[in-house]
């Protein structure tokens, strides 16, 4: 049951976590899918009360492999796919931002790109949330140190780069670790229900 009050959300990152990370910089649209089981497991964390946030970093805007339009069409594209699995999503966040880019005025070090947390701040300020209360759930170090730095649960899946980086973990125990650790989304989702409900 949900504390009167208390809004809460759960920060996803999108390839790897929510879909699969085969294809490098998706700009086609039509190439663009989810895991089996997003739906599920996100259909769940919305019956808890939960915000459904995306925060990805897109720095193939900044190295020029895709455009904003293009980014937009494959956004709407996972909205689309998942309205047909019974879920609005209240909010993306992507960072188009690199260093390394070369498309200004994307070609800058920026707090929206993962583990800065320019993402949260917005969503932080547009959903009046409680860190506190809410979780990250990502396959990378960066998702894990996004969270660290804004105060959320993390959830490290073993999906897209999630196994590489639980060996790195086991490896090198001055890294970052993240709170919980998951076979995919929807194991993710299973235990929310059960430990946060």
């Amino acid at each position: 049951m949900i504390a009167k009050g208390i809004n809460r959300a759960v920060f996803l990152d999108r390839d790897g976590t929510i879909s699969p990370d085969q294809f490098g910089y998706i700009k086609d649209p039509s190439i663009y899918h989810l895991y089996p089981q997003t739906g599920e497991a996100l259909r769940i964390m919305q019956s808890l009360g939960y915000r459904i946030i995306i925060v990805t970093n897109q720095s193939g805007i900044a190295r020029g492999y895709l455009t904003l339009e293009e980014l937009g069409k494959v956004h709407q594209k996972m909205r689309d796919l998942l309205l047909g699995e019974g879920v609005k999503l209240d909010a993306i966040y992507f960072s188009p931002y690199h260093i390394e880019g070369f498309v200004e005025p994307f070609n800058i070090n920026h707090e929206d790109r993962k583990p800065g947390i320019g993402m949260f701040k917005r969503a932080r300020r547009e959903f009046e949330l409680d860190p506190g209360q809410s979780f990250m759930i990502g396959d990378r170090a960066s998702d894990v140190g996004f969270a660290s730095r804004a105060g959320l649960k993390s959830i490290l899946l073993l999906t897209g780069n999630g196994q590489e980086e639980m060996q790195l973990i086991l490896q090198d125990h001055e890294r970052l670790h993240p709170d919980f650790v998951a076979e995919n989304i929807l194991s993710a989702a299973q235990m929310i229900q059960r430990f946060y409900p």
